[in-house]
């Protein structure tokens, strides 16, 4: 069995967003669950087919029902025999899970662990990932507001992991497809797989050291490639990266592209440096003054982010402050515009970057990297 961390109670002190996710409250009115072989199957119908909501690198993910109604996703692991990293990524994501609470990440039901079934729950998201929505897979547009909106989102979620958890967490595998959006597109970060716990050094420093480099490739802060030291500022460089698939809707690489177009961040930049950001933005977006004064502000803080090294990157909590500096300047131009956000074209959308399978692919395409390194 898997030692987690005991739940206290109490009254937890206001942090705004970040109430009731202090370093000191774990979960106040919630305790997480050592299920039975008996309770999943019940709850997954015996893992029915048709229950089978998606397939990754963990192993299958299915939807439950727990006995008092609530809707869950079940994550069932690849066998340990066939895969030597499930029990590594399935004791890390129980741990971290177990201490950690806010409303943008998924939340942590329990878990079990029998013989050779590694089996973790947590709360069921109903919309798809970013990744697809991106695609325009769900059919339903992701217009900019919506688009700011989620990266705030976000930002609060991964600064409440680096600042307001317990213990410093580092996700470590920031990305789209990990990103899960609800009906009314509010996002939740989910696969805790790859994430480490930090030793609250101060920011930018190496808070863990690896020989093993893990995240997926587009998203890897090439410092810590190279280096194998693990600090908050690799999610920043990851976050950056988002940022920029965010406002262009391009996969962080884009193999069937020229190659000079192929790093997405890279052609992002030299578009920006060149004085031809506007050319960035998702060509589905209307092309407002609104629109390209927010695109300018969103990539310069990506770039920001981004940057070689790590000591001169933001810290999430700034990256939360300017995300909410430009979607305050984004609204105001609307409104002082009087327009009303909208999408140049309402009728479906060609081929995605990602090619016209893009939208089956993106579930189970997950390019992860297990680098070992010297």
């Amino acid at each position: 069995m898997i030692a987690v961390p005991a739940q206290t109670g109490g009254k937890p002190s206001a942090r705004g967003l970040y109430a009731g996710s202090g370093r000191q409250q774990l979960r106040p009115s919630f305790q997480s669950s050592v299920f039975s072989m008996e309770e999943i199957l019940r709850a997954t119908n015996n893992f029915s087919p048709a229950l089978k909501i998606g397939q990754g690198g963990f192993g299958a993910v299915y939807k439950g029902v727990l006995p008092d109604g609530t809707v869950v996703a079940v994550k069932r692991a690849k066998m340990r025999m066939q895969n030597p990293h499930v029990d590594v990524e399935f004791r890390s994501e129980v741990k971290i899970m177990a201490r950690i609470e806010h409303q943008s990440l998924v939340r942590f039901y329990g878990y079990l662990e029998c013989g050779e079934e590694r089996i973790v729950v947590v709360e069921y998201v109903p919309n798809g990932t970013l990744r697809e929505h991106l695609d325009r897979c769900h059919g339903r547009f992701l217009d900019l507001g919506t688009r700011l909106d989620i990266a705030i989102d976000v930002a609060h979620a991964v600064t409440y992991l680096h600042m307001y958890s317990d213990h410093p967490v580092i996700h470590r595998d920031i990305k789209s497809s990990n990103i899960l959006l609800t009906h009314s597109l509010r996002a939740k970060v989910a696969d805790f797989g790859f994430a480490r716990l930090g030793s609250g050094a101060g920011a930018g420093e190496a808070t863990h050291v690896t020989t093993q480099v893990k995240g997926t490739a587009g998203y890897l802060d090439p410092e810590y490639l190279k280096t194998c030291q693990l600090t908050d500022r690799s999610d920043v460089y990851s976050f950056g990266v988002l940022l920029v698939e965010l406002a262009s809707a391009r996969r962080p690489i884009e193999t069937k592209r020229d190659i000079k177009e192929r790093l997405t961040a890279r052609w992002a930049m030299a578009r920006f440096i060149g004085g031809t950001a506007a050319d960035v933005l998702d060509p589905h977006l209307a092309r407002t003054p609104a629109a390209e004064r927010a695109l300018e502000m969103l990539l310069e803080l990506a770039f920001r982010c981004t940057g070689p090294v790590r000591q001169d990157r933001p810290a999430m909590r700034d990256c939360c402050r300017a995300l909410w500096a430009i979607r305050k300047t984004y609204r105001d131009m609307l409104a002082a515009a009087d327009v009303t956000p909208s999408t140049p074209t309402d009728s479906p959308a060609p081929a995605t970057s990602g090619g016209p399978d893009a939208c089956t692919a993106s579930s189970n395409a997950t390019n992860t990297i297990i680098a070992t390194t010297n």
